[in-house]
């Protein structure tokens, strides 16, 4: 039953709902209000597809959470785009992925903020593998001390000056 599932009744109909799935990634849907989520669904690969299943399915034994948007589509508007997707096979974890697909459900617009941030892990490895490469490890390891002690040191670069005593 739905309500047996975490995180279930602060949920309402059209949200954009996902899991924590391991410690790496979020897997998201579409609530349909009715105790099922609209999602992506089946093996990796082609056979991945866009599906309806409980709520209990879609959880898998994980806590249930919601993300706010913003500037979201109306509830009807919502579901209606959930729906049409229903079948589709055109996942892709980079362009097309779940978070993708609820987020332009919710919204218009298809966005991922895991994939933003596995592109930005990614460049700030690559930059670091040129650099030593480039410039040798002694380098790139003083670079990384560097800007670890500059990240580090960023609350007292941006507090508030102490009153000076007469």
């Amino acid at each position: 039953m739905a309500d047996d599932v975490e995180g279930w009744a602060g949920m309402a109909r059209g949200d954009h709902v996902y899991v924590q799935r391991g410690r790496h990634y979020t897997h998201h849907g579409v609530d349909c209000g009715d105790g099922s989520v609209i999602h992506y669904v089946g093996p990796r690969g082609p056979l991945r597809h866009v599906g309806r299943t409980s709520l209990e399915e879609f959880a898998a034994g994980s806590v249930v959470q919601v993300r706010a948007h913003v500037d979201r589509l109306d509830v009807e508007t919502t579901i209606e785009n959930a729906e049409s997707r229903v079948g589709s096979r055109d996942y892709h974890l980079v362009r097309n992925n779940c978070e993708h697909f609820a987020a332009w459900c919710c919204t218009g617009r298809a966005a991922s903020s895991q994939v933003r941030r596995w592109a930005l892990a990614a460049q700030g490895t690559f930059a670091s593998l040129v650099a030593v490469q480039s410039l040798g490890a002694h380098l790139a390891v003083l670079g990384t001390v560097g800007a670890g002690l500059y990240a580090f040191a960023g609350p007292w670069r941006h507090r508030a000056p102490r009153p000076r005593r007469p």
